[in-house]
């Protein structure tokens, strides 16, 4: 019996098979990603916020399936090379947002009404808390946001939780992982970066492939909204991407 969208399973089995290749390639090990994992859901469900409860954060997920999906949008997702004509030509169309982690600072430099426009349409950021001003805002606004653990991530998540939770309205979260085990409570729909990740989320939740639009990503350089990084390993990274949204068949 196939499981539901809401519980976001990777669209292919390769989307996680592929994690186990790049903890190798970087020299990372799984039980660094795993117990960055399991602090993060034991510090959101002893946070005593509400909407971060379990039964809420998975409404969460069928809020926005419901969205995306049975409201048949169009998607684009926001890389970190995202350019204000991109963002704006997306906009003059029905089409939803979302922002792979600091890409939603781009929508702070439109004029102030088409940024409100832009902040209204965007349905989630995908982010591992490293993002920089644009995630901080989308938290601030109280933007849904999938909220990422990994193994040398840990001290980017408790600070941007701590903003999440003095927020005037703490933003919805799901919580998602790249481990091989299964995480009651978080979610592995594959993949690697945030771009990427966003991708593997959409096709998860069911959004198909001719409605999803990859926006400012670029495996060639480095994106002004990729937040704080060293760039030679960041541009590694990215040909990590490439190979992931090559095997969903997304062109970008």
């Amino acid at each position: 019996m196939s499981r539901p969208p809401t519980d976001l399973t990777p669209h292919l089995d390769r989307l996680v098979s592929i994690q186990d290749e790049f903890r190798s390639h970087f020299g990372w090990d799984e039980s660094d990603d795993l117990s960055s994992a399991r602090n993060l859901i034991s510090e959101i469900e002893q946070s005593g916020v509400e909407e971060w409860k379990r039964p809420n954060r998975a409404a969460t997920v069928a809020n926005i399936q419901r969205r995306l999906v049975l409201r048949e949008q169009n998607v684009a997702i926001l890389g970190a090379a995202i350019d204000l004509e991109e963002l704006t030509t997306a906009l003059d169309s029905p089409t939803l947002l979302i922002a792979a982690d600091g890409a939603a600072g781009a929508i702070s430099l439109l004029p102030e009404t088409t940024a409100e426009r832009a902040w209204s349409r965007l349905a989630f950021i995908v982010t591992d808390a490293d993002g920089g001003d644009g995630t901080i805002e989308a938290v601030k606004r109280g933007k849904t946001a999938f909220l990422h653990a990994h193994g040398d991530n840990e001290s980017d998540w408790i600070k941007l939780l701590k903003v999440a939770k003095n927020a005037t309205t703490p933003p919805p979260l799901v919580l998602t992982h790249q481990t091989s085990r299964e995480i009651p409570g978080m979610h592995n729909p594959g993949g690697f970066t945030d771009g990427d990740r966003a991708a593997c989320i959409a096709m998860s939740l069911g959004v198909p492939i001719e409605r999803i639009r990859m926006l400012g990503t670029n495996t060639r350089e480095v994106g002004r909204w990729s937040g704080v990084t060293e760039k030679k390993r960041k541009l590694v990274k990215l040909q990590w991407m490439g190979m992931i949204l090559q095997t969903l068949g997304i062109e970008y």
